[in-house]
C-alpha cells in the first residue's frame, strides 16, 4: 500500500505516526519544528485514515509492513520513528520486527498491553455523522455535541471532514473498515518481541494510557527505554503540553 506523507525539510529521516482517527496533518506544527532542527520529518496517514488508501484490511502487522514498504519506496533507513496511541503500536512492531530499520524509537501515551475497545461512542457518532450528509462544518460540530461532550475530541475528530462536492462533507477515516476491526486496535504486542534500540516512551501525568504498573512490561519489549511523563498533559500529550513535549523529543533525538 502506498501511503500518503507530508515531507518537511532535510536531514536524518524522523517519521511520525498519528493515532487512531487522526491523520498526519495534525502533527504539522511539530513536524515544522522538527524539520527546523535538520530533520527530514515525514508526517504519515497510515492506511484507512487521512488521504491514504482504504482497505478491509486492518491490522498492526499490515501496517507495519505498510511502514517498511514507503522506508523502501523512499530510500529510507536508520529513521527516527515516533508513533503516538495507534501509531504507537504501529512504531513498537515495526522496531521489533524489521531489526536495522529503526535507530531511535519514540511512543507516546501507549503502552505494549492489551486496551479493550473504548472507542464506541465515537464511531457511533461518526457514522451518524456521515449519514447526515451537512453541508457546514458548524452544523457537524453541533451534531457531534449528542455523541461527544468534550469540545477538544469534537475538533480533533472534525478534521477529518472535507468537501466530497462543493455541497457535501464527508469523512476521510474508513469507518466500515475501522468498526469492523475495532478489536484489532487495542492488541498488545507479541510477546516474544523485543527492541534493544534506544527507546523512549512519553506520557501525559493526566492520562491513564501508561501506569506504573506497565514499566515491567515496557522493559520486558524495550530494555533500554525511558519514561517521560510531561505535566499537565493528557492523552493528546503533544498538543496539550508542545513546549514540554517537544523539548523532551529534541533531548531524546
Amino acid at each position: 500500500m502506498q501511503l500518503h506523507s507530508n515531507i518537511l525539510g532535510e536531514g536524518k529521516p524522523f517519521l511520525i505516526l498519528h493515532g487512531f482517527l487522526g491523520m498526519s496533518d495534525n502533527w504539522k506544527t511539530l513536524g515544522k519544528k522538527f524539520a527546523g532542527d535538520g530533520f527530514q520529518v515525514h508526517l504519515i496517514d497510515q492506511r484507512n485514515h487521512g488521504k491514504s488508501p482504504h482497505s478491509d484490511d486492518f491490522s498492526y502487522k499490515l501496517m507495519a509492513e505498510d511502514l517498511k514498504e514507503y522506508c523502501e519506496s523512499h530510500d529510507l533507513e536508520n529513521i527516527i520513528l515516533l508513533g503516538h496511541s495507534m501509531g504507537g503500536k504501529t512504531a513498537m512492531l515495526s522496531a521489533c520486527e524489521y531489526e536495522g530499520l529503526v535507530e531511535k524509537l519514540i511512543i507516546v501515551d501507549i503502552a505494549p498491553k492489551y486496551y479493550a475497545p473504548h472507542h464506541q461512542q465515537i464511531l457511533k457518532g461518526l457514522t451518524a455523522l456521515d449519514d447526515a450528509k451537512l453541508t457546514s462544518r458548524g452544523d457537524a460540530e453541533e451534531f457531534l455535541e449528542d455523541y461527544i461532550s468534550e469540545t477538544g475530541v469534537r475538533l480533533f475528530l472534525l478534521k477529518n471532514l472535507y468537501w466530497k462536492t462543493k455541497e457535501q462533507l464527508a469523512l476521510r477515516v474508513n469507518l466500515d473498515s475501522l468498526k469492523d476491526n475495532i478489536n484489532n486496535i487495542g492488541e498488545s504486542l507479541p510477546g516474544n518481541m523485543t527492541y534493544n534500540g534506544p527507546t523512549l516512551f512519553i506520557n501525559g501525568d493526566k492520562s491513564d494510557y501508561i501506569t506504573s504498573e506497565d514499566e515491567p512490561l515496557i522493559k520486558e519489549h524495550f530494555p533500554n527505554a525511558e519514561i517521560k511523563p510531561i505535566k499537565n498533559a493528557g492523552h493528546w500529550v503533544h498538543a496539550e503540553n508542545m513546549k514540554a513535549f517537544y523539548e523532551a523529543v529534541i533531548r531524546f533525538v
